[in-house]
């Protein structure tokens, strides 16, 4: 039986411990073939990882300097192999089954998507240790993807050649990069959500994924909303959007399976 390729991207920036874990992920994955691209957005090192896990296919990408996560991207894509892409986070982590389900879903679909759990953490040694976690799952509802998204593209699987569609990542999104492809993607393929949450998506209260200073972000949504055509969006704290009526309604029954113990990576046992 064939076994199609899946590269997985990932840029990463100064988290060689949080990068270390999501390999050990990867790792552990009941599909094996995977090619590893880890794009070093001009960080320090992380070629230690490599030698760490010999039998992986694993590409690394180091950037003379610091062109941000979207770019890092892009960069990532160009040495992609594979005929299916998979996108993740530095800091975020896969269940072992992921990639297997993601691939069997993408059958009859052009980009698939998890469900999510979120996480926050405290470290112990060089290993995060969940201190709390609760689940993100929403329908897909392609009309309310364009007020608010759920869609997470960490864990998210696709055809490479969708980027024959619709271009490469716009790095003029610092952020909503991730709402603009899910927009693209949806205009011009397939996108299916898969009930399942394989992905585990961190979150600090010290700062992490989720944080983001609002003014930062308002003139990136304003480029969003005129590029989509989406009206005005508003800027509200992630946790408050979460608890208003229409999220509330479209939240989704979806399948758990982390039994919240921690991925240790060899790193952590050096």
């Amino acid at each position: 039986m064939n076994q199609p390729l899946v590269s997985v991207i990932i840029p990463t920036y100064n988290r060689p411990d949080s990068v270390s874990e999501l390999v050990e992920s990867l790792w552990r994955q009941t599909y094996r073939h995977l090619q590893i691209i880890i794009v070093n957005d001009a960080g320090e090192p992380v070629d230690e990882i490599r030698w760490l896990y010999p039998e992986l296919d694993m590409t690394i990408v180091d950037l003379e300097s610091n062109v941000r996560h979207v770019r890092a991207r892009n960069c990532g894509l160009e040495h992609a192999r594979g005929e299916y892409v998979m996108l993740c986070d530095d800091d975020d982590l896969l269940l072992p089954t992921h990639v297997e389900r993601m691939l069997k879903e993408a059958a009859d679909a052009d980009l698939v998507y998890s469900d999510v759990e979120i996480f926050d953490y405290e470290w112990v040694g060089r290993t995060r240790r969940a201190t709390s976690r609760f689940v993100f799952a929403y329908e897909h509802d392609e009309a309310a993807m364009r007020r608010f998204s759920t869609f997470v593209s960490s864990g998210c699987l696709y055809r490479k050649d969708l980027h024959d569609r619709i271009g490469w990542f716009d790095e003029q999104m610092y952020h909503y990069w991730d709402w603009d492809f899910f927009l693209r993607a949806s205009a011009h393929g397939k996108v299916k959500r898969v009930p399942v949450a394989s992905a585990l998506y961190a979150f600090s209260q010290q700062g992490g994924n989720l944080s983001g200073v609002h003014e930062d972000m308002r003139p990136y949504l304003d480029r969003l909303s005129a590029k989509h055509g989406l009206g005005e969006l508003p800027t509200k704290n992630f946790f408050l959007l979460l608890e208003e009526p229409e999220m509330q309604s479209r939240r989704a029954a979806t399948e758990v399976l982390w039994d919240g113990e921690p991925f240790v990576s060899r790193r952590a046992k050096l």
